[in-house]
C-alpha cells in the first residue's frame, strides 16, 4: 500500500489535467490571456482543485496521517519573504510564456510532445541549479573576501 497509494493519486491527478484540458497549453493561455478568447472552463478547474485540496487537507490534518499511513509533512513557513515571492513570480512568467505548469508538462511527456519534454529539462536544470546555489552559505553583506592563499 505504500507504493500504489501514491501512484494511484498521482495517476487520478494526471487523468484529471488531461480531462480539463490542463494539460493544452494553448487552452492554458487563451486563459491567462483574457479579452474574448477567454476560456472560463480552467477557471472553473482551478476553483474545484482549490475546493477538494481544502477539504483533502482538512481531513489529513485530523486523521493524523497520510492514506498509506506514513507521516505527513505539511508546510509550516507563514512568512512572506523574497524567496516566495521570487519563485511565485518564476512559475508564473514561466507558466504565462508556455502555458504548462510542472503537472500537464510531466504528463505531456507521456504524449512524447518535445515542447513539454524542453520544458521538463529545464525545469530539472533549473531545480538543479536552485539546489547547488542554495548549498552554498552566503556571505554577509558588507564583508570582503580576503584570499590567504
Amino acid at each position: 500500500m505504500n507504493r500504489i497509494s501514491p501512484f494511484l493519486v498521482g495517476l487520478v491527478f494526471g487523468l484529471g489535467l488531461c480531462l480539463s484540458g490542463m494539460t493544452e497549453p494553448t487552452k492554458v493561455l487563451g486563459f491567462l490571456g483574457g479579452g474574448r478568447a477567454m476560456k472560463q472552463t480552467i477557471a472553473f478547474v482551478m476553483g474545484g482543485a482549490v475546493v477538494v485540496a481544502f477539504v483533502a487537507f482538512r481531513i489529513a490534518i485530523r486523521r493524523g496521517s497520510s492514506l498509506s499511513g506514513g507521516h505527513l509533512h505539511l508546510p509550516v513557513a507563514q512568512a512572506i519573504d523574497a524567496r516566495l515571492v521570487a519563485g511565485s513570480l518564476i512559475f508564473g512568467v514561466g507558466w504565462g510564456l508556455v502555458g504548462l505548469c510542472p503537472g500537464p508538462a510531466i504528463v505531456d511527456v507521456g504524449y512524447l510532445d518535445g515542447h513539454a519534454a524542453l520544458f521538463v529539462l529545464s525545469m530539472a536544470v533549473g531545480m538543479g541549479l536552485y539546489g547547488t546555489l542554495a548549498a552554498v552559505p552566503a556571505k554577509p553583506a558588507g564583508e570582503l573576501a580576503i584570499d590567504d592563499g
